[in-house]
């Protein structure tokens, strides 16, 4: 009988494209008076930009598209009207993500209060299930943590409160940085060196595209040859070196990466958005472009389905892969495509990035797709449900789940490859079950990470994880064809074997003594039970 207790499992589909793309490169060959003109421009922008988001903030859910036309023309006596467009949009957009982001942090708020309370009903050293946890180890820790429920009642009240009053918390340039100014030691910056990292982040260089205007963007132009030009906001006039208010950068710009593709979309015209923004740590200014792109139409299911595909299983330092065919049956040898998550973030993206590209390169060479678990960590990291396995939830916690997922989907695009994504629930636990032990031989030592990448495969191809149906109708021969047949969801008994009789009756042939055994044992049609019953017959799977 199923399990009631089991979530329900929803049904694997086929991953969209991507909606977009962004490409960076440095501005090469940078004057002086470049390096002067930028910070100008970008810090009265800044300022503005600050300005708005106030103003944003303080209107709260009350605001209105003409409160929004307001802002805007205040911003354009300062600047211009495109920059003003650009401003107002992007502190719309930051106000709406900083509403996800509190909403999300109170339903964490809330796990975390309905866990302590469980917690806290149960008695002191009461053992918990792997649904449900127990009581706290000790009458101290009891103690603390009644503590820790009075504090996380105090914080979500004041979240439900700003929620329904619309307020929302937002420092630009960073919480982490503007924290890092009170303990400049820990943060290992001096005091200089955090007033530029602080600067920088508040600048504000950023245009939207424009379709059907020169070179898709009349604010930051950037020319097919590589030439940059800003419009000056009017202040700033002054610092023009072309007609019309702009300035022309002495520097120049060459994207390798999907460089003819963005030519393309200047040379028609085609919108494309600009960031230009420096990196302090190398003294670098850089140059963004991003644009739109039109919906990909993804395979079907049945399409992706039809030569088999890779099961994938993510884990802390490693891809596990296994090719199945269509059947969901492994195929080969395991692969693991390792990288390392440690060090800065830069070392982390690279890794992944290698990482993936292998694993994508090898699915082309097979000529098939790949599935991976929508996996979600984000309800997963609290020490309220993990307690002191503080190195499980720091495993969990670097683990880049939604980032990776979203770079696979990415570079699985420009290789034509189907990604299938598949829910989660238990492909560890039931992978180990069903086929850790199966696969694994004197030659090859098959991990649970194997075994689940087995179990996310199958899941993917419609498939139980459990394999095999009853044996044939007849006998235990081949006679009416190979077990290839997939259990349905109903069969029961579809991977136990026979089981025994009951009786402890056996025969004993004369001469051969213990090695007659038990005839029970010998995989045949029926044997006699009982001397005078005649033959038993073997009950039909």
């Amino acid at each position: 009988m199923a399990d009631s207790t089991l979530r329900t499992i929803e049904a694997p589909f086929v991953a969209p494209g991507p909606s977009g793309v962004a490409i960076r490169t440095s501005i090469k060959g940078m004057s002086r008076r470049d390096r002067e003109v930028l910070p100008l421009v970008g810090a009265h922008l800044g300022s503005l930009a600050c300005a708005d988001l106030k103003a944003r903030c303080r209107a709260g859910t009350d605001h209105d598209s003409d409160q929004w036309a307001e802002r805007k023309r205040a911003l354009t006596e300062e600047s211009s009207s495109r920059w003003a467009g650009s401003i107002t949009k992007a502190t719309h957009d930051q106000w709406g993500l900083s509403r996800r982001a509190q909403l999300a942090h109170i339903h964490s708020l809330e796990a975390g209060v309905r866990t302590i309370a469980h917690r806290l009903s149960q008695p002191v050293g009461e053992k918990g299930t792997k649904r449900a946890p127990g009581g706290y180890r000790t009458k101290q820790e009891w103690f603390r943590k009644t503590r820790r429920l009075h504090v996380l009642d105090d914080r979500l009240g004041r979240e439900r409160s700003d929620r329904e009053a619309g307020v929302v918390h937002v420092v630009r340039g960073g919480k982490r940085l503007a924290r890092g100014r009170h303990n400049l030691e820990a943060a290992q910056l001096t005091e200089y060196e955090w007033r530029q990292r602080w600067d920088a982040e508040r600048w504000f260089l950023r245009a939207d595209g424009e379709s059907g205007k020169r070179l898709g963007n009349e604010t930051i132009r950037v020319s097919s040859d590589g030439e940059v030009s800003i419009k000056l906001p009017a202040p700033l006039a002054h610092l023009a070196n072309a007609p019309r208010g702009r300035y022309v950068l002495d520097g120049r710009i060459d994207f390798r990466h999907r460089g003819e593709e963005w030519a393309d979309r200047v040379s028609a015209n085609r919108a494309v958005a600009y960031r230009i923004h420096l990196d302090v740590d190398r003294g670098r200014w850089y140059l963004t472009a991003s644009w739109t792109i039109p919906p990909v139409q993804t395979v079907s299911l049945a399409v992706a389905r039809a030569n088999g595909l890779i099961g994938v299983d993510t884990n802390a330092d490693h891809f596990a892969a296994w090719r199945l065919d269509e059947h969901g049956n492994p195929m080969g040898e395991p692969r693991r495509f390792l990288y390392d998550l440690d060090g800065p973030a830069t070392h982390r993206d690279a890794q992944v990035r290698h990482a993936l590209t292998r694993l994508l390169h090898w699915t082309r060479r097979e000529g098939v797709s790949i599935a991976i678990e929508d996996l979600d960590f984000g309800a997963e990291k609290t020490r309220e449900k993990h307690g002191r396995r503080k190195r499980f939830r720091k495993l969990i916690s670097g683990m880049p789940v939604a980032r990776l997922r979203a770079r696979l989907v990415s570079m699985a695009a420009e290789l034509g490859i189907a990604i299938v994504v598949v829910d989660p629930a238990y492909t560890s636990r039931w992978g180990a079950e069903h086929w850790q032990k199966p696969l694994s031989s004197k030659n090859r030592k098959t991990t649970r990470h194997d075994a689940a990448g087995v179990a996310i495969g199958r899941r993917a191809l419609g498939h139980r994880v459990r394999r095999r149906t009853a044996p044939p109708p007849h006998d235990q021969s081949d006679r009416v064809g190979h077990r290839t047949a997939q259990a349905g969801h109903g069969t029961r008994g579809r991977e136990e074997t026979h089981p025994a009789s009951r009786t402890t009756d056996t025969i004993r042939a004369a001469g051969r003594g213990a090695n007659a055994g038990d005839q029970r044992i010998h995989n045949r049609s029926g044997y006699a039970s009982r001397p005078g019953l005649g033959p038993r017959l073997t009950p039909a799977h």
